[in-house]
């Protein structure tokens, strides 16, 4: 295989009387937009693959106006943060766009519509988002869904602005090593479903693409690991194989174990305070874990500006759902929110710009609902060890 590096946006790759053309672009780049274009009118490709999904290409194309989301559906099925990492993503992905006057995106809608006018065919050759994020989700331990948690929620404060040059420099081979390695050491799992995975993905899409020539595009940072990956399925007759890539893990026996933590030691406390202390002890610790649970949670439901109802949701649930039911009192509450609030036509028609601001984000029913129920769902977390915490020191 002959790989050449034209420049810093574009590579070549020659096998089997095949050229695979790359270009790296920069979602929001409008130089990328130009960039994607010409080449396929110069080139004459049989062929055009995109970094994108159907699902991402129907909201890009047609306009996703969010009508058909049932948000206390999504609670009920445990697709509360799933969801907020979807409108945490975008809005970090159109706040950058907003900045230098590109759509998160364009310059895939401009590959498909020049190939279209043009009568190329084209692959749309990404992963579903929803799996990658799930993937990402599922694979993650306590400490990288905290930390995924905080980079998401963080981006919505950000107020670092690009300019069009620092977008270009997002293309350069030196800056994005740097970047995949920030990420590699940072949120390495995370690092593995987002690019490495993806990178399998795309470049199995690519290798299977019909036609001699192929253009590609896709994001610069995917270029170094699908070169890779190409490579090796090329030399090695290494196929990817794409619906394992597809699957969602199931949770470790460790990780199902967890969730008997907290019963274990309260019944272990309550058997305890049995022996030492009889029911006055009992008493008191059966207090301070309602009184715990149930304060915090409420507390987060508040500070998102819950209704009273939800907040009196989250207060008397928390202590019964801590206690070991597989489901948060933020879920409860912020079903309840979405019944008492229930979100209107407006909601979902400014969702995509009631997200750029914080408060945006309390104006939006939609986006009110998910505060509701993630607050309550960390308040809860929180006041499960504070009343463990308290209740050991009651013991001792």
């Amino acid at each position: 295989m002959e790989i050449r590096e034209v420049n810093d946006t574009e590579t070549r790759l020659s096998f089997d009387g095949r050229e695979i053309i790359i270009l790296g672009t920069a979602h929001i780049s409008e130089h990328s937009v130009d960039e994607v274009t010409q080449a396929i009118i110069r080139e004459k490709p049989d062929n055009v693959c995109v970094e994108i999904d159907e699902a991402r290409y129907k909201t890009l194309t047609e306009g996703r106006s969010w009508e058909d989301m049932n948000i206390t559906r999504m609670l009920k099925e445990k697709k509360g943060f799933l969801l907020i990492s979807n409108l945490v993503l975008s809005s970090f992905q159109k706040r950058m766009g907003v900045d230098v006057g590109v759509s998160p995106g364009e310059e895939m809608i401009a590959a498909i519509k020049c190939s279209q006018d043009n009568a190329v065919p084209f692959v749309l050759a990404d992963r579903n988002v929803q799996v990658t994020l799930r993937r990402a989700w599922a694979k993650s331990g306590i400490t990288g869904k905290a930390k995924l948690l905080a980079s998401l929620i963080g981006s919505i404060f950000a107020k670092e602005e690009l300019s069009s040059d620092d977008i270009e420099k997002l293309k350069e081979r030196t800056a994005l090593s740097v970047m995949m390695n920030e990420l590699a050491e940072y949120l390495p799992t995370v690092k593995e479903v987002l690019i490495d995975e993806r990178d399998q993905y795309l470049a199995s899409n690519v290798f299977d693409a019909k036609g001699k020539k192929v253009i590609v595009v896709v994001g610069a940072g995917h270029v170094p690991g699908m070169i890779k990956q190409i490579r090796s399925m090329h030399e090695q007759k290494a196929k990817v194989d794409r619906n394992k890539l597809d699957q969602i893990p199931k949770p470790t026996l460790l990780r199902r174990l967890t969730h008997l933590i907290v019963p274990a030691l309260l019944i272990g406390a309550v058997v305890w305070a049995s022996l030492s202390g009889g029911s006055e002890k009992i008493k008191t610790i059966t207090l301070s874990w309602f009184i715990y649970n149930g304060i915090f949670s409420a507390l987060g439901t508040a500070i998102a500006g819950g209704h009273p109802f939800s907040i009196l949701t989250a207060y008397l649930l928390a202590p019964i759902t801590s206690a070991g039911i597989p489901v948060s009192s933020g879920v409860f509450a912020g079903i309840i929110e979405s019944m008492v609030r229930k979100p209107k036509v407006g909601d979902l028609n400014t969702l995509s710009d009631d997200i750029l601001t914080v408060k945006g984000v309390y104006r939006n029913r939609v986006t009110r609902t998910l505060l509701v129920f993630f607050l309550g769902t960390i308040g809860s977390a929180i006041g499960t060890w504070v009343a463990l915490a308290d209740i050991t020191g009651r013991l001792i």
